[in-house]
């Protein structure tokens, strides 16, 4: 079995290792330059380009023909493919992939919406890999995804409202409400449609992750035994104020911390942060 996935996740260098798993690049544009996600820009630079400019940076999905073409090489070595994808809630790459597989019919194409995105997808994706690596099945390996894509939640909070209302995912008057009183809200993706909700709000950044533990405490009880994952967008010392706030609440098994990929940077700017969790004792052993 071949996995495909966009670079909709993101995964620490140490979860990524090994995994056998064909990446096609999201793209970004800017200052009138095209980059892959990922491969023409790493994270490092594309923060530091964005503190030097005026320039709001555009996205967009691979095309149908870059499916095609991996679809058809992977196919090569193995017909059962798994293309493990972004929310369609927030982006058209599945769309994309339904359109290049409907031309392959005599290859067995599986595509998932992992109606999330980030470090949440990123546990579906690197599931998938191992699945792989393990000789899984292909409906083991699907349900193994289904029992993470329900027990997994992602919650994220930001500085800066500006590049979401670039980007359409937010209100464009809520969010210049927002910004001109200060407040920072905490956003997450709904499963029922992969899209952004306003999970809470803060009036200041420092407050909102702090209610970040707050409202996963409004789900399970304090104590509850974790598995946890905190990324951020070139901001280590708000992750690392957020783990601290986090671990006072709640025992936390820890996945090592990821930086937000430039092509869901570019939807949110430096100085996010968020974290992936999910009770143990709902994750697949």
């Amino acid at each position: 079995m071949q996995i495909v996935t966009d670079s909709g996740y993101d995964l620490s260098p140490q979860q990524e290792e090994g995994l056998p798993i064909h990446s096609l690049p999201l793209k970004l544009t800017l200052n009138s330059v095209s980059y892959r996600s990922g491969i023409d820009i790493q994270p490092e630079e594309f923060y530091s380009m964005l503190e030097n400019t005026d320039d709001m940076p555009t996205t967009s999905t691979p095309s149908p023909g870059e499916f095609l073409e991996l679809y058809q090489k992977i196919a090569e070595t193995d017909t059962d493919i798994l293309s493990v994808h972004i929310s369609s809630g927030l982006s058209g790459t599945l769309g994309v992939a339904q359109v290049a597989a409907s031309q392959l019919p005599h290859l067995n194409i599986q595509l998932v919406d992992t109606r999330t995105l980030s470090g949440e997808m990123g546990w579906q994706v690197e599931a998938a890999g191992r699945g792989a690596l393990e000789g899984w099945s292909l409906e083991a390996v699907l349900q193994r995804l289904a029992q993470i894509r329900a027990a997994s939640e992602i919650i994220f909070t930001l500085p800066n409202l500006s590049y979401l209302i670039h980007g359409g995912r937010i209100s464009h008057l809520k969010g210049l409400l927002a910004n001109l009183l200060g407040i920072k809200p905490l956003i997450g993706v709904d499963k029922a449609d992969g899209k952004y909700y306003e999970r809470g709000k803060a009036r200041t950044f420092q407050r909102a992750i702090q209610a970040i533990p707050a409202y996963i405490a409004s789900k399970f009880p304090e104590g509850t035994h974790l598995r946890a994952q905190i990324g951020h967008a070139n901001n280590p010392d708000a992750a690392s104020k957020l783990r601290e706030a986090t671990e006072a609440l709640f025992k936390c098994d820890w996945l090592p911390d990821f930086t937000i990929s430039p092509v869901l940077g570019a939807h949110t700017g430096r100085g996010l942060v968020g974290l992936v969790f999910a009770p143990l004792s709902s994750l697949p052993a």
